[in-house]
């Protein structure tokens, strides 16, 4: 067991807080009457998370249609581009708004 002064562990904290991490009993005095002891947190166990999304408990299943390739049409629009057609003619771009008047 090692015990410190007050003064000694504000100086040197770290290196108790190691010894305590592993293992060493450390305590901290104040004009050598024990004041407190760093002791490490214990960590409940944990049990590891399986990967992926696995079965699930509320029944959800994908749609039939899940893995089949994205339409031409959304793949351009991730990929920030626009595709000829009926609703892009009707779809303003940045360039077909006009500039607003500001009041002075």
């Amino acid at each position: 067991m090692r015990q410190i002064n007050l003064h000694e562990a504000k100086a040197k904290l770290t290196q108790y807080l190691d010894e305590a991490l592993r293992g060493e009993r450390v305590v901290i005095a104040r004009r050598n009457v024990p004041l407190v002891e760093l002791t490490p947190i214990a960590r409940p166990p944990s049990t590891p998370r399986p990967i992926g999304a696995g079965p699930r408990e509320d029944g959800y299943e994908l749609s039939g249609d899940f893995w089949e390739p994205l339409p031409d049409a959304v793949v351009a629009a991730f990929a920030g581009e626009r595709l000829d057609g009926p609703d892009d003619a009707a779809t303003p771009g940045p360039r077909d708004l006009k500039r607003l008047p500001v009041d002075p």
